[in-house]
């Protein structure tokens, strides 16, 4: 089952309007007839004209022994240009059982090109070892994409369709979407993520551990710029993915 041995929603989860010198949330998930499935934690530091963002996913209960006790973690570090946060170096960190994954995303911004580094352990040996670069180039990494992107939207009122590059995304190309509902449409995020003084948006998805009826992320920021809910609407039949703030 994709999306329970993958906590990856978190990387839809957090957009932020204004930026303190730290921020941190956390997060429940659940997954239609299994109930809560796991949890997230996300911490955004600051100093000075450098950021580094850390999000940890883990499975609990069903989920963790289904999943053989997946785990993942998620840290974006770069640099902060008229505040807006600019990537050097991605990192992804998945571990479950006895195997773990590490990719590296390395960007060079002068020369516009991004260097991955993927190496596969199994029982603590290294079994995987490849080095490459990506077809296309983005300041953005999946992380500082959602961070960015009350920034990258001026009318968050409007009805609009948006395009943007984010690295981590390669089985699309880099390609992110955004669509911001009209007024009328704004009444179906409501009946699945309640009502309140939020900016509703949807995330369109393209990597299979997604796999919904639509392919689309439904999320609820609120005023102070922080995802309070988001859905992924009718996965793999067993019902939907619910996740909301904690704290």
């Amino acid at each position: 089952m994709y999306l329970i041995r993958n906590l990856l929603l978190l990387l839809f989860l957090f957009t932020v309007t204004v930026w303190s010198q730290s921020l941190k949330a956390e997060y429940r998930v659940s997954f239609g007839i299994f109930g809560q499935v796991g949890l997230a934690k996300a911490d955004l530091q600051i100093e000075g004209k450098r950021y580094t963002i850390r999000i940890e996913g883990y499975a609990i209960g069903m989920a963790k022994r289904m999943s053989k006790g997946r785990k993942e973690v998620h840290i974006s570090s770069g640099h902060i240009v008229e505040g807006r946060l600019v990537s050097d170096r991605y990192e992804v960190n998945k571990e479950y059982g006895k195997k773990k994954t590490i990719k590296l995303y390395s960007i060079n911004h002068t020369k516009r090109e991004v260097k991955k580094s993927k190496k596969k352990y199994r029982d603590g040996k290294l079994v995987f070892d490849k080095n490459s670069i990506l077809d296309f180039y983005a300041q953005d990494d999946l992380l500082t994409l959602y961070f960015n992107i009350s920034k990258l939207i001026d009318k968050k009122e409007e009805k609009s369709k948006h395009l943007f590059s984010a690295v981590g995304a390669e089985r699309q190309k880099g390609s992110v979407e955004i669509l911001i509902p009209s007024i009328e449409e704004r009444k179906v995020y409501e009946s699945s993520l309640g009502r309140g003084d939020y900016w509703y948006l949807t995330a369109i998805i393209y990597q299979k551990i997604f796999a919904s009826n639509q392919g689309e992320l439904y999320l609820a920021i609120d005023k102070d710029g922080i995802t309070q809910k988001a859905m992924l609407k009718d996965v793999l039949l067993f019902g939907d993915v619910l996740v909301e703030r904690i704290k």
